[in-house]
């Protein structure tokens, strides 16, 4: 019987090539005793969802996916710094950066051979040696989608190891092409830009928590809580219209508030640059086996949604469009091709049409901006939302509500587990913003950003809907502009956006 000295003798300790040793060793400080980099004092709620998933143990992975630049490298940290100060041993955390990490070329499945040597040069023991002396280690993957193999080297992992793993990634494309191989071992966590609360912990603001748990979408279903939803926001009006206003002011980027202090026209070039750019130009553009896709093209699609933000444009209006703005032969394949990649950047959210009855879908996508601040810095155009400053260019009312209908489109998807669609108008049943299906219950949603409400007209699509049996939808809500709107009807609930945004 070979024993575990000549196992040793025949397999000596793996090697790594030096400069990724560096490169680890500067990615894990705390395991030489030394402070890690400064962080923000101010915290998403995304450190403690993270954390709550890696304490409950549903899942060996916690993957969170968003776009660039909203925090989830941030978070990542910030949750390290935590657990150390709770006493968690610096060699059971291990952390590693995999955006343009040049030393990692050359290596076959790269994360298995890092993970082993951290197993055998600084954790001194094999994971599962660790986990059965109750210190089981936490690995941090970030920007894992650069790997192109890295869901099947994940899945030999916690398949083989205990061990925990929170991964994050800016492409919804490769992660969800990780997340099939994944099933059953990842929880997901749907990661947007800032909400109003945050916003307002970024202005000093007394913001209350967010409004609801996350603990399962079982609140959505009833129409006692949109109500409480409406008074708590009628409670918190001060702080709520200011942190709003703040938010019309300049979006939800982290960026955006940090940076309070700075000029806006500065905060927009660099959005810009390290956000839509960094994704157009680097992200998208190396297509499937190596080959190129058009920058100009993802650019003038990009433009596009922005101006068509909150609708449902036909991919056949865009071809036409980008055949004129760039004197070239665009195709309405080629444009929903490349409406995908911009979908899967996370930037852009395109949100289908409702699918009853197994019927095929009509209509197109409504495009939702992940945040109005990139269309204001895209397009040199800032829109306000806030009733105050709305109020002062009624001429920019009906552009105002087609961004308020993407702000909710985007505000709903950040919702974990919460289906979002749809539902274009078909012969004898009008047209409804957005349906909310959750279990077998749908909630219709209408959008009516507009400072008087006349309750009958404005509630056509949602009254159509809940007299519909057959759609099992038990109330309406309708998304307003201020406290002051009302209805008669008692099936439909009015809630004010900045209110509904105090959801998350």
């Amino acid at each position: 019987m070979t024993n575990a000295r000549d196992l040793r003798t025949q397999f000596p300790p793996l090697e790594l090539p030096a400069q990724l040793v560096r490169d680890l060793l500067r990615f894990n400080p705390w395991w030489q005793g030394k402070p890690g980099a400064a962080l923000p004092s101010t915290r998403r709620t995304l450190v403690s969802m993270i954390k709550r998933r890696l304490d409950q143990r549903l899942a060996p992975i916690v993957v969170v996916r968003g776009p660039r630049q909203i925090g989830k490298t941030t978070a990542q940290l910030q949750l390290i710094e935590q657990m150390l100060a709770e006493g968690v041993r610096p060699d059971r955390i291990f952390r590693i950066q995999f955006d343009e990490l040049s030393s990692l070329r050359g290596i076959d499945e790269p994360i298995l051979q890092i993970v082993e040597w951290y197993e055998e040069t600084m954790l001194k023991r094999t994971l599962n040696e660790a986990a059965r002396a109750g210190e089981a280690a936490i690995l941090f993957f970030d920007e894992i989608q650069n790997l192109s193999d890295w869901a099947p080297q994940l899945k030999s992992l916690v398949d083989n190891a205990t061990v925990q793993a929170v991964v994050t990634g800016s492409s919804a494309l490769r992660i969800e092409l990780g997340r099939d191989s994944l099933a059953g071992r990842i929880t997901t966590i749907e990661a947007g830009t800032l909400s109003l609360t945050e916003i307002g912990q970024f202005r000093g603001l007394d913001m209350p928590a967010a409004f609801l748990p996350d603990n399962g979408l079982e609140p959505l279903t009833r129409q006692g809580f949109w109500q409480e939803l409406r008074e708590h926001g009628a409670r918190h009006a001060a702080m709520r219209d200011a942190t709003f206003q703040a938010f019309s002011e300049r979006g939800s980027f982290p960026l955006a508030h940090s940076a309070a202090n700075i000029p806006w026209p500065q905060v927009a070039d660099q959005l810009n640059e390290t956000v839509i750019r960094r994704v157009i130009q680097h992200d998208l553009r190396l297509g499937e086996r190596g080959r190129r896709r058009d920058a100009a093209l993802l650019e003038e699609l990009f433009r596009l949604s922005c101006r068509y933000i909150g609708q449902a444009p036909d991919n056949g209006l865009f071809a036409r469009e980008a055949q004129r703005a760039l004197q070239a032969n665009v195709g309405v394949v080629r444009v929903q091709q490349y409406m995908k990649f911009l979908s899967n950047s996370l930037l852009l959210r395109l949100i289908e049409p409702l699918e009853i009855r197994l019927k095929k879908k009509h209509g197109a996508a409504k495009l939702c901006l992940v945040d109005h601040g990139l269309r204001a810095s895209w397009l040199q155009e800032v829109i306000p939302l806030a009733p105050d400053q709305l109020a002062a260019a009624p001429e920019l009312y009906d552009l105002a509500g087609r961004i308020a209908e993407s702000v909710v489109g985007a505000t709903l998807l950040t919702i974990n587990g919460l289906d979002v669609a749809h539902f274009p108008a078909r012969p004898m049943e009008p047209e409804v913003d957005y349906v909310l299906t959750i279990g077998t219950l749908r909630i219709p949603m209408e959008v009516k950003y507009r400072r008087r409400i006349n309750g009958w007209a404005e509630t056509e699509g949602l009254r159509a809907f809940l007299e519909k049996t057959v759609y099992h939808a038990p109330f309406g809500i309708l998304v307003t502009q201020s406290d002051e709107a009302t209805v008669t009807d008692p099936r439909i609930v009015c809630v004010p956006l900045s209110s509904l945004m105090m959801l998350r």
